[in-house]
This record gives structure tokens, sequence and C-alpha cells, in this order.
């Protein structure tokens, strides 16, 4: 039986240091206390870009452009209930100070200490990828 084909758009925001910013998934959703790149499901009519530009909006309150917005690699991976599909983007400008309007603890982290966080399945192969690229 095939699972439906769930499009999530993610970032690697990095800042001046170099580090990277790290969401922890708050309680009441699913894998709750892991921590993820931010991000969030790409809509209908939506490029990845465009659902990237959206969801930094909602979530952290920073704005930042297409042009800004890297490809660098991508997660594809199965669950129980569907299979993820999630571009990687790297974004080292925006306008704004990441906030956590969701309630969702945040954390700039070093690309050599990204391990160390635990994470849903389907984002720990982009780690090394991630480290080896900073």
């Amino acid at each position: 039986m095939s699972k439906p084909i769930v499009l999530v758009s993610a970032v690697a925001l990095i800042d001046v240091d170099g580090r990277v910013l790290l969401a922890q998934r708050p309680e009441g959703k699913s894998l709750a206390g892991l921590w993820e790149f931010p991000g969030g499901k790409v809509e209908e009519g939506e490029t990845p870009e465009e659902a990237l530009i959206r969801e930094l909006q909602e979530e952290l309150g920073i704005n930042t452009w297409s042009s800004c917005l890297a490809p660098l690699t991508f997660a594809s991976h199965s669950y129980e209930k569907f299979h993820l599909l999630m571009p990687l983007f790297a974004c080292r400008r925006w306008e704004g100070t990441p906030m956590s309007n969701e309630g969702q603890a945040l954390k700039w982290v070093k690309a050599s200490e990204l391990k160390d966080y635990p994470m849903p399945p389907a984002d720990i192969p982009l780690i090394p990828i991630l480290r080896d690229w900073l």
C-alpha cells in the first residue's frame, strides 16, 4: 500500500558565527521535544521557497526572500502513515531577530554540535551534509 507524500520545506538559518538555528517541537505535536530545522508543510499552490518565507514569518517573525534561499540537500524518509520529502535550504540573510512565536524553544548551534540534539529521523541524515558544508 502506498503512502501519501508530504512535502515539507526546511531551512538552515546560519548566523554570522556559522551557527544554525534549531527549533524544539512543542508538547502536543508529534515528535514533541525533538529538535528540527525551522520550516513547515508546503501548501497547495505554493513553491517550497514560498512556504519557507511564510513559515519563517509565522513561526519566527523574520522575513527573507527566495533569492536568499539556497537549495542545499533534501531528506526522503518513510514514517508510518506518510512519506516525507523535505528540501533543506541554507539562508544567511533575513530581516528581524528570530523569536519563538509558537512556543517552541530556539537554540543557535555550532554545526559540529548538531549531532548532540535529538532530532526526527528525517533530519538526522542532513547533519553530516550541513556540517561538511559549513
